[in-house]
């Protein structure tokens, strides 16, 4: 048989499968991602095959790869064809779904195999083992693995094919010799039972996506067509449901307006373990960043604020304080999401640095703050995240080193981490001895940059008050971010098992 009439869509296989039963014939199932065929999934295929008659091998679809920026390596289609080439593989299918459950409840194999490295793996990080091992028993097959050495697509692309550039490659072997894998993944581990309260700014970002179509005939005017539009969470609410995706509970302040609160949009976007209380601001909107955008190449043309910056009354601000007061000692974590549009106030600033256990502080400078927003608005913060452009910004200084700068706020917040995301050039940050670590990016794929700053900040909080050391904190930060710029605005959260898997993969 010719390796083009192996691959059949599961629909296809599901019917073809059900006559050769007719046959007393023996299916067997494996399934993967096989980015890279090697000695490793041959062996473990041959041995596939001889505990049946018929093995079928179905391939993960592309879009549920989920093993870091860069991956897959081929395409779902090339991966498909270089199975279908091996003599003693019947059929090829690319699976429809995320995880091989349903492919294991259509096809009904006598025999699913995983390979060896699945046998005494410690930790299921997504959960689909147990998943794929219960679908097994519904459809009565059995559950059977190979016996050879271990070979890791991950291992190999990283090592031979990474796309990496050399410094970043020779960061991760560094990395390797300092930390362990497990070490790292136990750090997220321990996120999950801290309690944290996050508050600041609620943002919505809206895209409106648009064709440009020409100058107006009358004024110097560019003319957009438009094509559809978006609206996400985001501002405190995308940092909030960051944090969510890590711990398993939230509870989340902010403010939204009076007139045009969209709280129900607001509600239906945050994460089931986030417990939202919303404070109105007297006669003001929910504060919307509509952006402009290219439908094609989603560069951004121009934006538009709808926003009122002049915060609670000082009756509903006092309330707040003392909330805060009454309760942060309850927490292990207060992160202060600001965005400088009014959310916290200069009074709030000081109750949070009074009372919060362990304080993590981000100022973002923006449009709609930009000047006047800096990070030393508060006295102290235990963990500090800013951009070089806002550290250079509360500095007046456009050149030069930022480590002396970075010294300088450390010392004035007392901080026992601070940290300076760089875009492309990665993260700078600051150990509690007063230790500088450069940490490399990792994102290949970027989509869009907005709200990969928040979700630096989110995860690596959790991973500061842990008094993690300063390097993982920067180099869990930067695989957050690289796979925060791969998906548009804030049109999902990153989670741990997409953190976990990209780590472990990253490592291999």
């Amino acid at each position: 048989m010719m390796w083009n009439d192996k691959i059949k869509t599961i629909e296809e296989l599901g019917k073809l499968l059900s006559s050769l039963r007719d046959e007393n014939k023996k299916i067997v199932l494996c399934h993967g991602v096989f980015d890279i065929l090697h000695i490793g999934h041959i062996r473990y295929l041959e041995q596939a095959k001889r505990m049946g008659n018929v093995l079928v091998v179905t391939v993960t679809l592309d879009r549920y790869v989920d093993k870091g920026p860069g991956r897959p390596v081929f395409n779902e289609s090339l991966r498909a064809e270089s199975i279908a080439s091996l003599h003693f593989v019947d059929y090829v299918a690319i699976n429809q779904w995320p995880t091989a459950v349903e492919a294991i409840r259509l096809l009904k194999p006598d025999f699913y195999v995983r390979g060896s490295d699945f046998k005494n793996r410690p930790l299921d990080i997504s959960g689909n083992t147990a998943k794929e091992e219960d679908v097994v028993r519904e459809v009565g097959a059995i559950l059977a693995y190979t016996d050879d050495i271990h070979f890791s697509s991950s291992g190999l692309i990283n090592r031979y094919l990474s796309n990496f550039p050399e410094e970043v490659q020779d960061y991760i072997n560094v990395l390797r010799q300092r930390y362990s894998c497990d070490q790292i993944l136990q750090t997220i581990e321990k996120m999950a039972n801290l309690r944290v309260l996050v508050i600041g700014d609620t943002i919505l970002d809206e895209y409106q996506y648009c064709e440009a179509i020409g100058k107006s005939s009358k004024d110097p005017v560019l003319a957009l067509k438009y094509q559809s539009h978006d609206l996400f969470a985001g501002g405190v609410l995308a940092v909030a449901n960051h944090v969510a995706n890590f711990t398993n509970s939230v509870t989340l302040i902010t403010l939204i307006g009076e007139r045009d609160s969209h709280e129900e949009f607001i509600r239906a976007q945050l994460q089931s373990n986030i417990d939202p209380h919303f404070i109105i601001q007297d006669n003001a909107p929910t504060l919307i960043k509509r952006r402009f955008i290219d439908g094609y190449s989603l560069s951004k043309l121009f934006e538009v604020y709808i926003m009122d910056s002049s915060g609670l009354s000082k009756q509903k601000n006092n309330q707040l304080s003392q909330w805060i007061q009454d309760r942060a000692s309850s927490y292990d974590l207060v992160i202060a999401a600001d965005f400088g549009h009014g959310a916290i106030s200069e009074e709030l600033v000081t109750t949070l640095a009074n009372y919060s256990p362990f304080l993590a502080v981000n100022t973002q400078a923006n449009a709609g703050n930009r000047g006047f927003h800096t990070i030393s608005r508060y006295p102290r913060a235990d963990y500090a995240c800013i951009a070089e452009h806002e550290i250079r910004l509360e500095t007046r200084m456009l050149n030069g080193d930022i480590k002396p700068m970075m010294e300088r706020i450390a010392q004035n917040l007392n901080c026992k981490q601070f940290v300076v995301t760089r875009g492309r050039r990665g993260a700078l940050v600051r150990s509690p001895l007063g230790d500088f670590i450069e940490v490399p990016s990792f994102a290949q794929n970027i989509v869009d940059r907005v709200g990969a700053g928040d979700a630096f900040f989110a995860v690596t909080s959790l991973a500061a008050v842990q008094s993690a050391p300063a390097e993982l904190i920067g180099f869990i930060g930067n695989v957050v971010g690289s796979l925060a710029v791969e998906i548009l605005g804030n049109k999902k959260s990153i989670d741990r098992q997409s953190t976990q898997k990209f780590i472990s993969n990253l490592l291999r």
